[in-house]
């Protein structure tokens, strides 16, 4: 979930999907899945959060986790065009200038190619650090059993570096907007947002912030052994009479800090 300050309080930066695919035409944050050079082990001096072994810890674990960073910024630069990273200094990417924009989306292009190597070609050439340390992971969620296709996803917050702009790349994504989380939630609750649970579930946790550093100190304080592991669960409505054939969701904690539940 990529935040700003805005006019009104905190803005949150949502896409839509194409319709192709499994969550084709859904509203959703940049994101997808953790390629194998997430897990490479050069990413360890290439950028400044946790190393493998605290984010593993933070994930519940036993190596690996480093990657689930790595994947998160990767994505969101290949999805938004929204790189964090920083130079030796600390200080974040700028995209400032014409030039700066097009080298950088070069650089993009590559990923989106899927050649090998471009994100840890590029912190070398560019002489930059990838800035793990600006996310907070904040949920855990799992797709329902049953599904053909089946994810185990972590979610993460950070604010959008003040000199970039995001932008959906018109193949994955069609249309994005920097939205409040309370206004998503109202164009949802009218029909004029498609959204999941884990989707709307986000937006309410960051919702009724009056700023993203309110926002992100927040979240950074919650102890992540005590964030839920939930696993939606598909079932027929009980309360409706059977041959509505009406199914409800219901989303149970299967575990917490990222261990599941045992018994």
């Amino acid at each position: 979930m990529l935040v700003r300050d805005g006019r009104v309080g905190v803005e949150v930066f949502l896409m839509e999907r194409s319709r192709v695919g499994m969550f084709g035409g859904l509203h959703v944050f940049p994101g997808g899945k953790v390629d194998l050079e997430d897990h490479g082990a050069g990413w360890g001096s290439l950028s400044s959060g946790p190393d493998d072994a605290a984010a593993s810890g933070h994930l519940g674990t036993e190596s690996g986790g480093l990657g689930y960073w790595v994947a998160c910024i990767r994505e969101c630069f290949e999805e938004a065009g929204v790189l964090l990273a920083a130079d030796e200094a600390g200080v974040l990417l700028r995209l400032h200038s014409p030039e700066v924009r097009d080298r950088f989306g070069v650089w993009r292009d590559r990923l989106n190619a899927g050649e090998s190597g471009v994100l840890e070609e590029m912190c070398a050439r560019e002489n930059l650090r990838l800035a793990t340390d600006q996310l907070a992971y904040v949920s855990h969620w799992i797709t329902p059993v049953g599904q053909s296709k089946r994810y185990d996803t972590r979610f993460f917050v950070a604010r959008a570096p003040a000199e970039q702009e995001a932008l959906h790349d018109g193949h994955e994504t069609v249309e994005s907007a920097w939205i409040r989380p309370e206004t998503a939630l109202s164009r949802f609750a009218a029909g004029k947002l498609n959204m999941i649970s884990p989707t709307l579930k986000n937006l309410e946790s960051i919702a009724g912030y009056s700023s993203t550093e309110e926002l992100i100190e927040a979240k950074r304080a919650i102890d992540p052994s005590t964030i839920p592991t939930i696993l939606p669960r598909i079932v027929r409505d009980d309360s409706q009479p059977p041959e509505s054939n009406l199914w409800e969701e219901v989303l149970d904690v299967v575990g917490r800090g990222g261990r599941p539940y045992e018994g």
